[in-house]
């Protein structure tokens, strides 16, 4: 039996978008590629509010942590983490010997502005590294406020990782400055894994041509060398692209706007069923994600046990990410997720978790 997948990642794809997928194939060197390439460069420009250059990758979106760190530290990086996944791009720097410093909070806590005003105050940082919407607690950061900060520092890059948020809230890049804006397609575009996007500003090309050993596979110099004629420097995931193509399409036909306030929808129907169902928003109140929900297991219910019911009868949620496995417990609701759906997943919770 498929379980319909309401964990953060990879989430549901719906049938539609696997045929999409299974367009048949056409060589990446061909004018049928360009066209396709560009078609879908200028679709996310449109989706991110921005004029900056779209890199098209094949990787998931660790790839582009990776690549960010690569092209884009020159002198020190820092660090902002309330999760695992945050804590995992200050691994990334420290991998490939850049200077990094890690800024972070309890778990549950968000990052908040006057937190990375301090940091940045020092002077000793060229890049801002910061999660925008962190699955392994639910916290989505205060990215616009956050962004507001860095301006006051010229010199300093801001780099986020909005591979949870994107697609699923609004993303100003070019109004809030942000550098790169990176994702991958098995979240909010409700693709298969395998595929990343990223949005990169002039002044971070500019920032890479002057860091040494940027790497082969992830140079972003060469991402825009290519770029210029609609190709990437190495064979891309077509059949992802063909979906993802499709995907946008459908973005703009929901609309803008309406996909973002069904995302709020989505989120506030899950909180209230988790204080309805005598637990607890693991999250700092106020910064909870609007993509997905964390729930503090409260009741001590076997989530295991919870989960392994829902398979029966078609579901998968997920438990909690790494020290938080057993005492809490994560759902998602984003992508093509509907209110009927995420409707229907709960009410079947709330009468398994009655006989657990």
């Amino acid at each position: 039996m498929h379980k319909k997948l309401f964990i953060p990642g990879p989430v549901e794809v719906y049938p539609e978008v696997l045929n999409a997928m299974a367009t048949p194939m056409i060589g990446h060197r061909t004018k049928e590629y360009a066209d396709l390439h560009g078609a879908v460069k200028t679709k996310l420009q449109q989706l991110l509010y921005t004029k900056n250059k779209i890199f098209l990758v094949t990787a998931s979106g660790t790839g582009i942590m990776e690549a960010c760190v690569r092209n884009c530290v020159n002198k020190r990086a820092a660090h902002f983490v309330c999760g695992e996944f945050g804590e995992r791009w200050f691994g990334i720097s420290v991998a490939n010997g850049k200077e990094a410093d890690k800024f972070d909070v309890p778990l549950g806590k968000a990052i908040k502005p006057e937190m990375v005003d301090n940091g940045l105050k020092t002077g000793d940082y060229d890049t801002v590294f910061i999660t925008h919407n962190e699955t392994s607690v639910g916290v989505m950061n205060p990215l616009s406020e956050i962004a507001e900060v860095v301006k006051k520092y010229p010199d300093v890059l801001l780099i986020v990782d909005a591979v949870s948020s994107m697609g699923g809230v609004k993303i100003e890049v070019d109004k809030w400055g942000i550098d790169v804006c990176l994702s991958s397609t098995q979240k909010g575009f409700a693709l298969p894994p395998g595929f990343a996007v990223c949005s990169v500003s002039n002044r971070a090309l500019e920032k890479a041509k002057q860091v040494k050993n940027r790497g082969y596979y992830f140079d972003f110099l060469e991402f825009d060398n290519f770029d210029a004629k609609n190709q990437t420097p190495t064979t891309p995931s077509v059949s992802h692209l063909f979906a993802l193509n499709y995907q946008l399409d459908q973005i703009f036909k929901e609309g803008l706007e309406k996909r973002f306030n069904r995302h709020k929808e989505l989120a506030q129907i899950c909180r209230d069923w988790v204080r309805n169902n005598n637990f607890r928003l693991f999250t700092e109140p106020g910064y909870e994600s609007i993509t997905m929900t964390t729930a503090d297991n409260t009741r001590n219910i076997n989530i295991a046990k919870l989960n392994e019911e829902l398979g029966k009868v078609g579901y998968m949620i997920s438990a909690g990410y790494g020290k938080l496995k057993d005492t809490t417990f994560r759902i998602a609701h984003m992508g093509d997720t509907t209110t009927q759906e995420l409707r229907e997943l709960l009410s079947t919770m709330e009468s398994i978790i009655r006989v657990c």
